[in-house]
């Protein structure tokens, strides 16, 4: 079975290219001097987003990504990433970009999150956003 690793839940959604998805997200991990363990990718509606994100993180709100660190060493990576589909759609919308761009930015931010990078402050924020347009810009499709 493949380290990395793509389900759905509570909808139906084809990822297009996924060994590039997967060699990219690959890449991109050893980039930043870690190794790939185990990452599970979830794509889900918003509803079935919601209930994990008012579960696990008492939140109420929409959102677009939820990562779970599972990382037992330091320097390896395993992780579960939620990923709000039907919220991808409105924001690639509301972003005037693909959804496929959408997407690919939201499964690197969530990768960048195991890798240590915070986005909750504004220096944090504008570092993660960098780092997400270096990365997307090394995709091999």
């Amino acid at each position: 079975m493949p380290a990395i690793q793509f389900f759905e839940e509570d909808i139906t959604y084809t990822l297009k290219n996924k060994t590039k998805i997967r060699q990219w997200i690959n890449q991109t991990i050893v980039a930043e001097g870690f190794t790939l363990q185990e990452l599970v990718f979830v794509f889900c509606s918003d509803a079935y987003l919601l209930k994990i994100n008012q579960k696990y993180l008492d939140h109420d709100t929409y959102t677009d990504i939820i990562t779970f660190d599972n990382s037992v060493d330091k320097g390896e990576i395993r992780g579960d990433i939620f990923i709000s589909i039907p919220r991808i759609r409105e924001n690639a919308a509301g972003f005037s970009v693909s959804v496929t761009d959408e997407l690919d930015r939201v499964i690197i931010h969530g990768v960048l999150h195991l890798l240590g990078y915070k986005d909750k402050t504004p220096a944090a924020k504008k570092k993660m956003t960098e780092k997400e347009d270096y990365y997307l810009g090394k995709r091999p499709f």
